[in-house]
């Protein structure tokens, strides 16, 4: 049974909060520590205390570092003490994800490569343990989906090695392209990169509060202890009785007529439309004013691509007007599933449709493959797929009985 996490950032949020909301909400200490002591560094220690923050009683998660580490981590060093450890597979992945996205963020704020950056505002190890520690709690914990409020960023400036700079800082608001933030409360930055970048990475959605029925909700306390503001990140947390059938996401849809488009481009505005990270695109016959016959091409994308689509459907087609809707879809959860069959591996992408009940489909381009190599028919090499994958299921469904 998976857990549903929702972060509630009306103060921001940072990696210390998140670490300090987690235990509140139940993550066992000595499990968080033990999983740490896992990154195999020493030099430092984890402090948790009760603490207020105006009117709220909240945990605070200190990393206090003794020896070592007083240098800036480069990516590549992040890389390799991860990698290097015996934490899940899991939490190592998720973890490289947030320091990704932090090293972009920073290399566009510096102008300078990711694989440069050095990690002056995440810090050295603090935000290190800050950034592993939060995306094992909620591994321990089992969340399985999770989801945030808007950011507030805070408001006023903050000093840095750079000069005085308004807040957000570069490297948040680079991190908060594409997500809902705002401003409000007391002149202090409350979003740091470290917290911004992690829930990022963690939150699928981005919303008001959900309807939950909440197991536990957790305060974590942020370093500021501003007058009249209770400076913490709220969380809340769901058992999940059963996974949900269908993953709702909100997308947008753009569409335009066309009339005069030579149709041998229309592959090659596809192509880039795709390229771009456009989820579908459709090109549907239409009979439009004057009973001309046209192409009505309809594209569904994230909404952060939104722009990039509009500039290669000016530039590459002759429309000078397009329509934008912000649409919801629901989608199955799906995973990856490899056979073998014969001539090569291909993926199976199988939905699930809940009750134990899945359904799957071959990869195309793995099927191709194998058919060109081979001589076989696609079709065979296709249903040659979908057999292997069907035998596998059952005899797992075999071995569980």
């Amino acid at each position: 049974m998976g857990r549903h996490l929702h972060f509630d950032c009306f103060s921001g949020v940072s990696g210390d909060m998140v670490l300090g909301a987690l235990v509140s909400a139940g993550l066992p200490w000595a499990d968080l520590v033990n999983g740490l002591n896992r990154l195999k560094l020493s030099g430092y220690t984890l402090r948790k205390r009760a603490v207020h923050r105006g009117a709220l009683h909240a945990v605070k998660v200190d990393v206090l570092i003794q020896q070592g580490f007083h240098r800036p981590l480069t990516l590549s060093r992040i890389r390799s003490i991860i990698m290097r450890s015996t934490l899940p597979s899991p939490v190592k992945a998720r973890s490289l994800s947030v320091f990704d996205r932090l090293a972009d963020a920073e290399g566009l704020a510096h102008q300078v490569p990711a694989k440069d950056v050095h990690f002056h505002e995440v810090g050295v190890v603090d935000s290190f343990i800050d950034v592993v520690g939060g995306v094992l709690g909620c591994y321990l914990l089992n969340v399985t989906r999770a989801t945030s409020s808007p950011i507030n960023v805070g408001a006023g400036s903050i000093q840095t090695s750079h000069g005085r700079l308004p807040v957000p800082g570069p490297a948040v608001t680079a991190l908060a392209e594409g997500i809902p933030v705002y401003s409000d409360g007391p002149s202090h930055e409350l979003a740091t990169p470290t917290g911004v970048a992690l829930v990022r990475t963690l939150a699928s959605e981005f919303g008001p509060l959900p309807v939950m029925r909440s197991v536990a909700v957790g305060y974590g306390a942020g370093d500021r202890d501003p007058q009249d503001w209770p400076n913490v990140l709220r969380v809340f947390l769901q058992d999940d009785s059963a996974p949900e059938t269908y993953h709702t996401e909100r997308i947008m849809q753009i569409e335009t007529n066309l009339d005069d488009l030579n149709p041998q481009i229309y592959e090659h505005v596809m192509e880039q439309l795709f390229e771009l990270g456009a989820v579908d695109v459709a090109l549907i016959p239409v009979v439009m004013k004057k009973s001309r016959p046209g192409v009505l091409l309809t594209c569904l994308t994230p909404k952060e691509r939104t722009n990039a689509v509009l500039e290669i459907l000016f530039q590459e087609t002759p429309t000078l007007g397009v329509r934008l809707q912000e649409v919801t879809r629901q989608i199955l959860p799906r995973r990856i599933v490899p056979v073998s069959i014969r001539g090569g591996t291909v993926r199976m992408k199988v939905a699930d449709l809940g009750a134990g009940w899945d359904k799957a489909a071959p990869e195309y381009v793995d099927c191709q493959s194998i058919a060109r190599r081979s001589g076989r028919p696609l079709k065979t090499v296709m249903e040659e797929a979908l057999h292997a994958y069907q035998q596998a299921s059952q005899k797992k469904l075999r071995g569980r009985a």
